[in-house]
């Protein structure tokens, strides 16, 4: 599985109902520190596929799921299991740290 486009339509299918945990990076084009981690981001998603789900939703396309959950600053890493937030970043964090934070989500 590669990266996932998350969207307003299929946020509740594709993160709240998913049977894997999910990352969502809430990103826009216009974020340079977004545009930073997206090529890390792709690369995780493609690691750890069939275990963890991991996508983009851009905030600008998609106001209403960005708003709800109360998204003000970007990039904006958010942890779901089970239809729940487990776990929430702000700002560009390395590899490595990521890694930490999607093993322990697993």
């Amino acid at each position: 599985m590669s990266l996932v486009h998350f969207s307003d339509h299929n946020f509740k299918k594709e993160v709240l109902e998913s049977n894997l945990p999910v990352l969502v990076d809430f990103w826009a084009s216009w974020c340079g520190p977004c545009k930073m981690i997206t090529p890390m981001i792709e690369e995780l998603a493609k690691e750890y596929a069939g275990k963890f789900k991991i996508g983009k939703l851009d905030v600008d396309e998609n106001p209403k799921t960005a708003t709800h959950y109360g998204i003000m600053s970007i990039p904006a890493l958010i942890f779901f299991k089970n239809g729940k937030v487990m776990d929430q970043v702000v700002g560009a964090l390395n590899r490595s740290e990521l890694k930490k934070r999607i093993e322990e989500s697993i």
